[in-house]
């Protein structure tokens, strides 16, 4: 069966992360990280690779792509567990994020904070996923969150909106931190405010414009790996899974459009990249490879398990 040659596909990954992870979440095998192992893996190694005494990778930890606030985000979806290095990481981001200078310039227009609500979201599901909930600077992040949020259950930092529409690109980074943080902590503000952002992809049936049906873009319709802060279906279906929510009928549409972007040999390709690969000139410079327009791993370990959620995968 194709599905069987996709989860082959993943067993045979040189990145022990992706094997441990097609194991547990696909295929529900009773396992444990090997740290060392994952550590060994290349992907892992060149996410950390020029790090430095401060935690940080050099220049501000937003740098496309290799600031640590990117880097943090790639290392936890590949389940690297928390170590030293890990944890140093998130200390330049909670500084930039949560400083004074930062946050005074944060403004509020017509009752509502413009923020790229993207920035505080991922970083909140980091320091969650590292075990970081009861450092007060990660409250923050949290609470800070469900006050900005606006009232159609997103965020957004455009200065000219009407307040009618948030932003999905800058709501759905956000809608993970919040889950994350709730799961941690049973704080049910953070789950509450999930809800409502849930409910503004759900009530599009994540990709439709309200009045015509039509995509709202096409660019949310294929998977680019990593997503980083845009939003597209196959992200916002991995998010909805974790919140147990693919049994909406509305996310019915989403779940087709998965399924109709497998490919022949079982696997799922990555769309055009929103970054440059290591070494290229100019900006959005990524420090590690993570494929071609081919056979993805992450995008088809990602389909799988948004699948298996659903009760639509059989292996």
């Amino acid at each position: 069966m194709a599905r069987d040659a996709a989860v082959d596909f993943l067993l045979a990954s040189n990145e022990p992360a992706i094997r441990f992870l097609t194991r547990r979440d696909v295929l529900g095998e009773a396992v444990h990280p090997d740290p060392d192992k994952i550590f060994s893996g290349p992907l892992v190694r060149g996410l950390l690779r020029g790090q430095k005494r401060d935690g940080g990778f050099g220049g501000h930890p937003y740098q496309k792509w290799g600031g640590a606030h990117w880097r943090l985000v790639s290392l936890v979806e590949l389940g690297v567990p928390p170590d030293d290095r890990l944890l140093a990481a998130v200390e330049p981001v909670l500084v930039w994020l949560t400083g004074d200078g930062h946050r005074k310039r944060i403004p509020v227009i017509n009752g509502l904070t413009r923020r790229c609500g993207s920035q505080e979201g991922n970083a909140l599901a980091v320091c969650c996923r590292l075990g970081l909930v009861d450092d007060p600077r990660v409250q923050l992040l949290a609470s800070s969150l469900v006050e900005w949020q606006w009232p159609d259950g997103g965020w957004n930092c455009d200065r000219k909106a009407s307040g009618y529409r948030s932003s999905f690109n800058e709501s759905l980074p956000p809608m993970w931190g919040l889950h994350e943080y709730w799961v941690a902590t049973g704080d049910t503000a953070a789950r509450d405010s999930a809800d409502r952002t849930a409910e503004l992809f759900l009530a599009h049936e994540l990709f439709r414009r309200l009045a015509t049906g039509e995509p709202i873009h096409e660019d949310w319709l294929v998977a680019h790996y990593p997503p980083y802060w845009h939003y597209e279906v196959p992200q916002a279906l991995l998010i909805l899974s974790r919140m147990d929510k693919l049994d909406d009928p509305r996310a019915g549409a989403g779940l087709d459009l998965l399924e109709g972007l497998q490919r022949a040999d079982g696997t799922w390709h990555k769309g055009p990249s929103w970054w440059r690969k290591p070494g290229s000139q100019g900006s959005n410079v990524e420090v590690v490879d993570w494929g071609g327009r081919g056979p993805h791993e992450m995008n088809t370990l990602n389909a799988l398990r948004i699948l298996k959620a659903a009760g639509r995968l059989e292996l």
